[in-house]
């Protein structure tokens, strides 16, 4: 049974992917064999919803409360229930997912593949930015829980949301440049969550560890987590609408977010990625330089 399941959620990843590939709106580029020179194929005419432009990331991401490993306590549970503006808030974002229909996020990737903004060239401001929420999950070396408020403090992280391998491919897009020029860095780390909220889906993926160990490079096992924490009412605030696609997030060493970026990479956006990565990185050699003793 577990095997058929497997096989199942698989089919329908790949289906996904067929779809978004196939799809008219996604230019395909074909190399020709003579002067190598790309040779774009016609394509349907494009519907109202291609050809509207997306606009740039409109506001920061995170939450507003810097996050810690340290679990809550009762009175902490109880003081956030009792909190008006809380519930009010909740209480929005659960009718909002009531209304929606169960193939919503895949008939979103029809319409610029799920993409809905344009990551910005420039970093959100410091005093402006707000935090990465803290996510627990298992990693691939030690299979030990770790918390990603104590992974990141102190160091500048790319982290990456995966859910599916559209996922994996869209986040590829963003990272690759920048984790072959800074990943030799000491200050800099890669993340990537593999978050699974989905029981099913979640205990397959437990059970493949090794097989996932094998595709990622060994140096990154130790940042790899595979979870499985509920982030139903923090999705809207890290702008993630879409379970299907990725999102990749830069987090200064504060656990600010500084930049978002998610489903296919433009080329402006996997280049502004990397060039503030590389500022983050000399701020904080310089921070770390100033306080060193002489």
């Amino acid at each position: 049974m577990l095997v058929r399941a497997l096989a199942h959620a698989r089919w329908q990843e790949t289906t996904t992917l067929r779809t978004f590939i196939q799809h008219p709106g996604c230019t395909r580029n074909l190399t020709s064999g003579t002067d190598g020179s790309p040779e774009k194929r016609p394509s349907a005419k494009a519907t109202p919803d291609e050809l509207v432009a997306l606009p740039f990331l409109q506001h920061p991401l995170g939450v507003k409360e810097k996050p810690s490993p340290v679990l809550k306590t009762w009175a902490d549970t109880r003081e956030e229930l009792m909190n008006q503006e809380t519930r009010l808030a909740q209480r929005e974002h659960l009718v909002k997912e009531a209304t929606k229909g169960y193939f919503t996020d895949l008939n979103a990737t029809r319409r610029h593949g799920g993409k809905t903004w344009i990551a910005p060239n420039v970093m959100i401001r410091e005093d402006k930015a707000l935090y990465f929420p803290n996510i627990v999950g298992s990693s691939l070396d030690t299979k030990s829980k770790k918390h990603t408020s104590s992974m990141c403090e102190g160091r500048i992280s790319v982290i990456s949301m995966l859910s599916t391998r559209m996922s994996e491919i869209h986040v590829n897009g963003f990272t690759t440049p920048t984790n072959e020029r800074y990943l030799s860095n000491p200050l800099y780390q890669y993340v990537q969550i593999n978050l699974q909220e989905n029981l099913l889906k979640s205990f397959l993926v437990s059970l493949f560890l090794s097989s996932i160990a094998k595709s990622v490079p060994q140096e990154l096992h130790s940042t790899y987590l595979v979870s499985s924490q509920n982030m139903e009412f923090v999705r809207e605030h890290l702008g993630m609408v879409n379970k299907h696609i990725g999102y990749v997030y830069l987090v200064d060493d504060n656990l600010k977010v500084r930049w978002a970026g998610c489903a296919d990479a433009k080329v402006e956006e996997t280049n502004a990625l990397e060039q503030c990565t590389g500022v983050l990185l000399s701020r904080l050699d310089k921070k770390r330089s100033a306080k060193a003793p002489r």
